[in-house]
């Protein structure tokens, strides 16, 4: 495949000059709102000492106005004053594949998100379509001689076949890669030797007080699943065989994520979002969440990997659902953070700046 004109690949530039790269927002408006001017935004998103937003993706789904998120990023990325990535629950909303939290514009999803979100927003038809429209030309990755963004992981044979592919074809090579996967899985005899392990534990698969064998079908499926896309791999992470079961959003799991960025040897660093990481101690069960926390020996405000070349900029602000629902007033363990680059500091929703730690 020829070598892709840089202006239409789905990895573009990144914008030069200081930067406020900010974390998962999940619908958080308000919230997004008071950061914003904490930095010293105006309403466009324009900033007196021309510093540039950058949004790390998963601005929906969760939390009590995505509509009113994806309107005010999408105007200000279109007047030139933000960029942003697109993450996993972008991907999924332009998929139109059910997702949790994704009731503001999944009809099937309501019944099953209102006992945790509502009451939330939710998105007519004429602007699922508009924001659609917007969300379908945004890139993957941005990239600039010192500093990278990426929502999940910065793996460089994905990134490598995801530069090859077109601005506005994502969902595209989205879908057309996940044939490949299932192709790949018919073909090795494991598709079939998964459906049989679901169906015998069907009625205990989506249930957290069910006991679960560890099912090492499902968890080679659920691996290659993950691992076959590039598009899955960059939005999502990288993720491998668990050694026991646990129980994460809904369903017993038997894969893990992947800390890539012990891997990660290059110069450039790399900012992502993704992982919900934690400023004070939460209880993750609470949240639904019960793998591994990739950070438990990171402390809050330091940079990560090989060479600390890494850092996650998602404070888990996409758990003030629960606040809401047990009437915490603040402030809120679940925070929504903008590393500022080249300050190395980081500025959160309650105007608090913390220096980072190299």
């Amino acid at each position: 495949m020829p070598a892709m004109n840089q202006s239409r690949s789905c990895i573009q530039p990144l914008v030069q000059g200081p930067l406020d790269i900010i974390g998962d927002v999940h619908g958080e408006l308000d919230t997004l709102n008071q950061l914003l001017a904490h930095l010293g935004y105006d309403d466009h998103g324009e900033h007196p000492d021309g510093r540039h937003l950058v949004f790390v993706g998963d601005v929906c789904d969760r939390g009590p106005d995505s509509p009113g998120v994806i309107r005010l990023v999408r105007d200000m990325v279109e007047a030139g004053h933000a960029q942003m990535v697109l993450g996993n629950h972008e991907i999924s909303f332009l998929r139109d594949q059910a997702k949790d939290g994704s009731g503001w514009y999944q009809a099937r999803r309501v019944e099953r998100d209102n006992h945790k979100y509502a009451p939330y927003a939710e998105a007519s038809i004429a602007e699922i379509l508009e924001f659609k429209e917007f969300l379908s030309f945004l890139p993957i990755a941005l990239e600039r001689e010192d500093l990278r963004v990426v929502h999940a992981a910065w793996d460089a044979a994905s990134i490598k076949k995801v530069r090859e592919i077109p601005l506005g074809s994502v969902t595209d090579y989205y879908d057309h890669w996940e044939q490949e996967t299932k192709k790949h899985l018919q073909e090795s005899g494991l598709l079939e030797a998964y459906r049989q392990e679901q169906a015998e534990w069907k009625s205990r698969i989506e249930d957290e007080h069910q006991q679960v064998d560890f099912l090492h079908h499902t968890a080679k499926y659920d691996e290659v699943s993950q691992m076959y896309n590039p598009l899955r791999v960059l939005t999502s992470g990288l993720e491998r065989k668990s050694t026991q079961p646990f129980y994460s959003s809904g369903k017993w799991r038997f894969v893990e994520r992947v800390g890539w960025w012990n891997d990660y040897s290059e110069a450039i660093h790399v900012v992502v979002g993704h992982y919900w990481r934690k400023y004070w101690q939460i209880n993750s069960l609470s949240l639904g969440k019960g793998d591994s926390d990739l950070f438990a020996d990171i402390p809050p405000l330091a940079w990560h990997g090989l060479h600390h070349h890494v850092f996650c900029v998602d404070y888990s602000v996409g758990g003030r659902w629960r606040d809401r629902k047990e009437h915490i007033a603040s402030p809120s363990k679940f925070r929504l953070g903008a590393l500022q680059w080249p300050e190395n500091k980081i500025v959160f929703d309650d105007g608090s700046v913390e220096a980072l730690i190299k």
